[in-house]
């Protein structure tokens, strides 16, 4: 009993440590690579920056099955040593067969994606699908063991060096292709320190058995993934066929900036939901009001949010980016309140993973694939750019959430609570809305409106909000059910 409970606290500890480096990690690492992306944005065209985008979409959605799930399954594995050679031979085959097709195709596929300037760079970052490959082991076995500080610094070498050979050659005029070889130079020295740092060396094998294991695995955490991507990714697609790079580049910039929310909140919520659903006390029956606690927080928080991103588009883009990238605005203002509905619906896909429900999840995804795709074929054609952001706005209050609400009440979450809880942000933060926009007119210049409505504005919904919050936060700790030991354990440039 002494053993049990000491490795249960031993675990709890490297718990609390990794959270704590995992969260400053996030941090540090948002930071600077918004400070790139603003650098970056300045240096290069919107028509540079498209076809580049081009080139990252390519690379990011293969680079999803170059891992085929491999590292989830290390990570989760009872003999991950054993497992490792296997893991590492399967890693780097297909990180190579998909980097030698990335290559060989690379002119097709910019082709197709609507942007040919971007060949070049796809042939370049095919080479990170070899490096990603390689790299499968290392990296598992240091989240394993919850080496987050040690992850934070492999991050920090990749950004580093990256950033500074990417600005030594766009300063030195190579074109767009000077991002794709700092990727490539930063990721593979990354992946020497992951070695080092994980104490391991390449060690190679094939067991068919393991192999086999460790695909039936990996392969749908793989395709979820790439879903995930898809979904991200088939408007980039859509409006780069269908307007071409200059539009692309102001696009990607907007979707970009709409990010900051849920890249920031919602990572901070994830963290602290999941074990909190998953331990939730169900003994009880009956619905389960923990939902409506996670929701009330993190909409209280993405509402304004959004809805500042929204109204202070045009002085923000053009105070941290730059005139020329002004444009972009327009369709910022959809894409931030989508930004506020994604932290919403990142909660909701939490809570069913807590439940058990993967699959549920994987069907709502499909389910907004499909009805995404149209909708912004469609937003397209109506309204250009701000037809597509709108698109998301309206497939994802019509579609998406009705979805997601369906499925967590059938998980077992009390809706009334939930329902309760989404209103009052909304209807509080319409007057500070308006301050904002006095206070904003009152500017002399980007600066002053951004600062100036940014501090009022969030000033008056704090003091409208914080009494609503008050009244509704939890009176105690809430129960929950008591955790046995099991043998068990469970990777661009954000402008």
């Amino acid at each position: 009993m002494t053993t049990d409970l000491a490795t249960e606290h031993g675990l709890a500890g490297a718990v609390r440590r990794g959270l704590g480096w995992s969260a400053l990690s996030n941090l540090v690492l948002r930071a600077g690579s918004l400070s790139v992306g603003i650098v970056l944005a300045r240096l290069l065209s919107p028509e540079e920056f498209g076809a580049y985008a081009v080139a990252l979409t390519v690379q990011t959605v293969l680079m999803t099955l170059a891992d085929l799930g491999l590292s989830a399954d290390l990570v989760r594995s009872e003999d991950p040593e054993r497992r490792a050679p296997t893991v590492a031979t399967l890693g780097l085959v297909s990180g190579l067969v998909l980097a030698a097709l990335m290559a060989l195709l690379a002119g097709p596929l910019a082709t197709a994606m609507g942007s040919s300037a971007s060949t070049p760079a796809v042939r370049v970052l095919a080479l990170t699908l070899a490096l990603g490959g390689l790299g499968v082991v290392p990296y598992a076995r240091l989240v394993r063991s919850f080496q987050q500080r040690r992850l934070l610094a492999v991050a920090l070498t990749d950004l580093v060096v990256s950033t500074t050979v990417t600005v030594a050659l766009v300063l030195a005029d190579v074109g767009i292709v000077s991002i794709a070889i700092g990727r490539v130079l930063g990721q593979g020295l990354a992946l020497l320190l992951q070695f080092r740092l994980a104490q391991v060396r390449p060690r190679f094998g094939l067991d068919r058995r393991l192999g086999r294991s460790a695909v039936g695995f990996g392969l749908p955490v793989a395709l979820a993934n790439l879903l995930s991507w898809a979904l991200l990714s088939i408007d980039t697609v859509v409006v780069a066929r269908g307007l071409g790079g200059v539009e692309l580049g102001l696009y990607v910039l907007a979707f970009n900036i709409s990010t900051w929310p849920m890249s920031v909140l919602g990572q901070v919520v994830r963290s602290v939901a999941l074990p909190a659903f998953a331990r939730a006390d169900r003994s009880a029956g009956g619905p389960d009001p923990t939902l409506a606690t996670g929701v009330r927080l993190s909409w209280a928080l993405a509402v304004p949010t959004g809805a500042f991103l929204a109204l202070l588009a045009t002085p923000l883009v053009v105070l941290v980016y730059g005139g020329s990238w002004a444009r972009s605005s327009v369709v910022l203002v959809p894409l931030a309140l989508f930004g506020a509905l994604r932290v919403l619906f990142d909660l909701f896909a939490t809570y069913l993973l807590a439940r058990g429900r993967a699959g549920t999840t994987l069907v709502v995804q499909v389910v907004w694939f499909v009805a995404l795709v149209p909708a912004v074929v469609i937003g397209l054609q109506v309204g250009g750019l701000v037809g597509v952001g709108w698109a998301h706005v309206v497939v994802g209050l019509a579609v998406v959430a009705p979805c997601y609400l369906v499925a967590v009440a059938r998980a077992g979450a009390d809706l009334r609570p939930v329902a309760a809880a989404l209103w009052p942000p909304v209807l509080l933060v319409l007057p500070a809305l308006a301050v904002a926009a006095l206070a904003g007119a009152a500017g002399t210049g980007p600066g002053t409106d951004v600062l100036g409505a940014g501090l009022v504005g969030g000033a008056v919904y704090l003091l409208l909000a914080w009494p609503w919050l008050r009244r509704h936060r939890p009176s105690a700790t809430p129960p929950v059910t008591p955790v046995v030991p099991v043998p068990t354990a469970s990777q661009g440039v954000l402008l």
